[in-house]
């Protein structure tokens, strides 16, 4: 995909790089003593879906504006296909963003709302013509050109807005939480088709989110990102099944945890005998943090018997059904309850009240130094009441 030649600040100065590449370099961004962005330091590849996923405050969309050239850093370097973007303004880079307001022009068809920006840049009325028209092709929204935006639904609007931003051609496009404004069923609908729609153009996309279920479904890599740096960065799978940190652990996905004294060199944590793996640099005798995934634990009827390791015994104070999975609560005492999640057509039928035993393997357990980084990435522990 070709860039024009005016898409470049006649300041900026170009490497050789592949089109549609995204480098930030130590990058700082501070809003008087609050550092927004701390020496932030990352390499997108062209044709990547990217996710910037973290809570509100961490720097994502501040990192996200910095590209887009809406804020400018205070230090490091940001570069955009090969280009130095500092002191570029937004119009002049090979970039568009969509923001979750769409901010469609009401009094204009959907059409000419498409065509806003090429006309500004005095594009001629037939390449405007072909550019919209596959522009609405690229979003299947050929039949609305006609209407105006407040004839649409959210969705819809969606898929005009992103029309608009990609009928410039970006080799890079922007998504700041685009699909906060929909619906849960529309925006499972919109994450299929934007990673669909990412994969036929092959354009970057840079999406920042803190819904860890559209970052895990969508995206080629994850940047966890915590306090204006990145806390992890990896594939969805490696995010979810071998997190860097506890906060990682915390805030991708649900955790049961439990908190010791680690002991026989990093093989367990005393909370309720739970085992791990051994761990690289783990000491006797310090404070750990052992995690299990709710649906790495199994549960039965409590028959009896003396406890083992990685196995708990409680009483079942809450179920619920969540369509593919049924999610069991179960106390276990001293205010520690556990959540364990089966398939459906596995799952026990348990009553509330009955006393159970739940188990997992150590395999499945992952071993963290003791921080408050659970509850810092919103962990709670469910109630017990």
């Amino acid at each position: 995909m070709t860039t024009a030649p005016e898409a470049l600040s006649a300041h900026a100065t170009r490497t050789v790089a592949p089109q549609g590449s995204v480098v930030l370099t130590d990058v700082v961004k501070r809003y008087g003593d609050q550092v927004a962005v701390d020496h932030l330091s990352l390499t997108i590849e062209p044709g990547e879906f990217i996710s910037l996923l973290g809570p509100s405050g961490c720097g994502k969309t501040t990192t996200l504006r910095m590209i887009a050239g809406f804020e400018h850093p205070d230090a490091g370097a940001i570069s955009i296909s090969g280009a130095d973007v500092r002191g570029t303004p937004p119009n002049r880079r090979d970039v568009n963003t969509v923001f979750q307001a769409y901010a469609l022009f009401p009094h204009m068809t959907v059409a000419e709302n498409i065509a806003y920006g090429l006309t500004q840049r005095r594009t001629s009325k037939a390449e405007i013509q072909e550019r919209v028209t596959a522009a609405l092709d690229m979003v299947q929204m050929r039949r609305f050109a006609g209407r105006r935006p407040t004839q649409l639904s959210g969705g819809q609007q969606q898929r005009i807005a992103l029309a608009r931003a990609l009928v410039n051609r970006p080799s890079v496009l922007l998504l700041d939480e685009p699909l906060g404004a929909l619906d849960r069923q529309l925006r499972e609908e919109m994450q299929l088709e934007l990673k669909l729609l990412q994969s036929r153009l092959g354009i970057t996309f840079v999406f920042v989110t803190h819904d860890q279920g559209e970052a895990l479904s969508m995206s080629d890599r994850i940047a966890i990102m915590r306090e204006g740096h990145i806390e992890q960065l990896a594939d969805a799978d490696t995010v979810y099944a071998r997190p860097a940190t506890a906060y990682v652990a915390a805030f991708v996905g649900q955790q049961n945890f439990f908190r010791g004294t680690l002991t026989h060199s990093g093989s367990g944590v005393d909370a309720l005998h739970v085992q791990v793996r051994a761990a690289s640099g783990a000491i006797t005798g310090t404070t750990g943090t052992g995690a299990v995934r709710p649906e790495n634990v199994s549960i039965e009827a409590d028959a009896g018997g003396s406890a083992q390791p990685n196995e708990a015994r409680g009483e079942l104070i809450g179920v619920s059904h969540l369509g593919e999975t049924m999610q069991y609560l179960v106390r276990l005492g001293d205010d520690q309850s556990l959540i364990v999640r089966r398939p459906t057509p596995d799952a026990p039928r348990l009553a509330l009240g009955d006393a159970v035993v739940c188990r997992w393997r150590a395999e499945d357990v992952l071993l963290f130094p003791a921080d408050d980084a659970a509850e810092e990435a919103g962990y709670v522990p469910p109630p017990t009441d």
